[in-house]
């Protein structure tokens, strides 16, 4: 079974059928919100909005340790972390839908492990890459039989939100060599590894990050959420087509 994790514009799955609501009990709390576990296409997936239900959790308030596990709990097999994320290299442009290989974590105090608290043995987990090379192959696959454009290189930024950043991080984000910023990458890529699921984040341009762009970013942000988030969704959907000979 698929996991799915939505964020900004992803918060209910359009297209998923024989849903079945399960609010699951993990010994890190409650998930955000129930997992919806259905048909989507030709495939049993589980959904879950990250920022809960309504869109109320901000970025650092989230539980990711209990996202995570709540899918374990339930079976997933692997995990794809969709995200509306900044665009810092020229050809990140808003409406871009992208496959980050790499990322560079700037978060601080969120509940980065689940060894953090002694009750499970310590874990130094590979993450080098910190995303499951098998998993993206999966996703540039479908994205070329869906006809959708999808960019397969880029570093991830992740940062504490919930504020937008200044120009000045988005310059020294550049220089860190991030092509996009968001805010809920990490720890979630990381708790998936310590589980030991396969982990990729399907990133939806929705901005120009700050000082790069010639329009307002939350006019930006509305123009290109929906039309980037169908193209994650058809994404998403192909991956349950066959291979092409």
């Amino acid at each position: 079974m698929l996991g799915l994790i939505g964020g900004t514009g992803l918060n209910q799955l359009a297209g998923l059928e024989d849903v079945r609501e399960h609010r699951v009990d993990t010994p890190y709390g409650e998930a955000a919100a129930p997992v919806q576990v259905g048909r989507f296409g030709d495939q049993s997936l589980a959904f879950l909005p990250r920022h809960g239900r309504g869109h109320r959790l901000p970025p650092h308030a989230i539980n990711y340790r209990a996202n995570v596990h709540a899918l374990h709990q339930l079976g997933v097999e692997s995990i794809i972390g969709v995200a509306a994320v900044g665009g810092i290299s020229a050809h990140m442009a808003p409406g871009e839908l992208v496959l980050p290989h790499d990322l560079i974590d700037y978060t601080w105090g969120r509940e980065h492990s689940y060894s953090q608290d002694g009750d499970v043995p310590l874990q130094h987990v590979e993450f080098a890459p910190p995303y499951a090379p098998a998993l993206r192959e999966a996703l540039l696959a479908s994205a070329r039989r869906q006809g959708v454009g999808l960019r397969q290189q880029a570093v991830h930024g992740v940062t504490q939100g919930p504020r937008l950043e200044t120009v000045a991080e988005i310059r020294r984000l550049g220089r860190d060599g991030c092509d996009i910023v968001g805010m809920t990458g990490m720890p979630e890529a990381a708790l998936a590894a310590e589980l030991g699921i396969p982990y990729a984040c399907l990133a939806v341009v929705v901005n120009w990050a700050a000082g790069i762009g010639q329009g307002g970013i939350h006019e930006e942000i509305e123009r290109f959420v929906e039309m980037g988030m169908d193209k994650a969704r058809r994404v998403i959907e192909g991956l349950s087509q066959p291979a092409e000979a």
